[in-house]
């Protein structure tokens, strides 16, 4: 007669035990990357409210020179602080002299910040990225 076998052995359920221990060992530091990597995008999106208005003001010559472009000018709003109406991830965003920085939350993002510096050209305004996020992966 031929015994058959029923069920695992104790050892094949210490190796399946310990695969999903590794895999779990990986994969939570990557998700909590990707958590906060996704509440940081609150505070990339921020900018938009800044940045569209001063590519009006100078797509319509108003202001031919990035050092103008400041909140509460030329239709661009005037910075937003901590408890204002900003985002649960969002410390702050101005402009200043060309350059919108806006900062996450040090709670959530760990005060991460976002930058966009305006370039003026004759065809327009071109954005370039800064900030603290860059080095941290968050943008």
């Amino acid at each position: 007669m031929v015994k058959v076998q029923k069920g695992f052995t104790l050892i094949e359920l210490m190796i399946v035990i310990a695969i999903i221990g590794i895999l779990a060992a990986v994969a939570v530091p990557q998700y909590n990357t990707y958590t906060k990597r996704a509440k940081y995008s609150e505070v990339v999106m921020a900018v938009t409210e800044f940045k569209s208005p001063a590519e009006i003001a100078v797509q319509t010559g108003r202001v031919t020179n990035a050092d103008d472009l400041d909140s509460g000018e030329y239709g661009i709003p005037n910075a937003v602080g901590s408890g204002e109406s900003v985002g649960q991830h969002i410390e702050s965003v101005t402009m200043v002299d060309g350059t919108i920085t806006a900062t996450g939350n040090a709670s959530t993002v760990g005060s991460a910040t976002y930058q966009m510096i305006a370039d003026i050209t004759k065809g327009g305004i071109r954005w370039r990225q800064s900030g603290t996020c860059l080095d941290e992966g968050l943008c």
